[in-house]
């Protein structure tokens, strides 16, 4: 069963953009509305934004990563929804959506709810753009379903590296539910609200720490006061995360990439993963495009939205949707497969 909401609005300045060497919109044109919808999916509610579904373009699926949602995207749908049909999920246990407390929060499961969402809505195949864990799920997504897939785009991705920031592996140990749950409790929103406004202005931290990362931060503390959204936060970060750093990684399926469009993305000061880990990646892609945002932080798509959406635009124009399938698959893997044969029991060595 799906259900439509009102109009998700937000103010916007202006609505006229000019080509600039910042990387501006070209065009001219209203943003386009962005609306939230809501699908029932194997009994749980699946909320995600939706724009541009009569544009004629391409669709394009955007996944936020963890302790965060849909919201991530806001300033990027409305401009990109005048040229492709935009999606950005909530994932499970996250956003509105449900979060349950036996929920599934594995990279499959969560390929696998995309997957589903799209064969509900009747589309057919998705350029797929993940952000910090939601790269995790596009590769996964990639690799678990490459038919449906047209083009990859990497922002600030996770799963291509080890390191991550001592903040998250700290998420992993034991008590860590109840230490967030008894943070959230005893700080009002009126003192986090006050310490996020001293940490934008803080000389230290403002330069440690973009706008755009430091609003991420706040969004990620926010949703710790959902015993749900909490749950759904340690569950998902034990199965991605050790005591060491990332545990997933994806790098050694990279390959299987071949003959896909991937754009990389990342900002040059990202505190959370570093950016080596997207550089790296582009080496290990053939044909793989590279853009590093300078100045900015785990969250280039918030701090600079049009440049990030001309960037966007551009890819989808000057790449050829992939085509994959279940036959190209086979291909990849037994090309980058090594036979072991072995080796016979010779007569009368086995007792016989």
């Amino acid at each position: 069963m799906a259900t439509t909401s009102a109009p998700y609005t937000r103010r916007w300045r202006s609505s006229t953009r000019r080509a600039t060497s910042a990387g501006r919109l070209t065009s001219v044109g209203p943003p386009a509305a962005v609306t939230r919808r809501e699908i029932e999916l194997h009994g749980q509610a699946t909320s995600f934004l939706e724009a541009g579904d009569d544009s004629g373009g391409p669709v394009v699926v955007f996944l936020h990563g963890l302790a965060s949602s849909s919201r991530t995207w806001e300033t990027v749908l409305p401009q990109l929804g005048r040229h492709a049909h935009v999606l950005a999920l909530d994932l499970l246990g996250h956003g509105v959506s449900a979060k349950p407390v036996s929920g599934d929060y594995s990279l499959g499961a969560y390929a696998a709810e995309l997957r589903d969402l799209l064969l509900i809505l009747g589309l057919d195949r998705a350029t797929v753009v993940g952000h910090s864990f939601g790269g995790g799920v596009a590769m996964q997504f990639a690799y678990q379903f490459p038919e449906l897939v047209e083009r990859v785009v990497l922002v600030s991705s996770g799963g291509l590296g080890s390191e991550v920031t001592p903040a998250l592996r700290a998420a992993t140990l034991p008590g860590a539910g109840t230490v967030l749950h008894v943070a959230a409790a005893i700080t009002p929103r009126w003192a986090a609200r006050l310490t996020y406004r001293a940490a934008r202005v803080t000389p230290g931290l403002s330069a440690a720490l973009s706008g755009a990362d430091l609003d991420g931060l706040a969004a990620a503390l926010n949703t710790f006061g959902d015993g749900g959204a909490r749950a759904a936060f340690v569950q998902t970060v034990r199965g991605a995360l050790d005591g060491a750093g990332q545990r997933l990684a994806g790098t050694d399926r990279l390959y299987l990439l071949d003959g896909v469009p991937v754009l990389l993305v990342g900002g040059s000061r990202d505190p959370v993963i570093p950016v080596a880990h997207t550089r790296a990646a582009h080496t290990l892609i053939p044909g793989s495009r590279l853009e590093v945002f300078d100045g900015s932080g785990h969250f280039p798509h918030a701090e600079h939205p049009h440049r990030f959406t001309a960037l966007l635009r551009e890819f989808l124009g000057a790449t050829a949707p992939a085509h994959a399938g279940q036959e190209s698959l086979r291909q990849q893997l037994q090309d980058a497969s090594t036979e072991r044969t072995q080796c016979s029991t010779e007569p009368g060595q086995d007792g016989t």
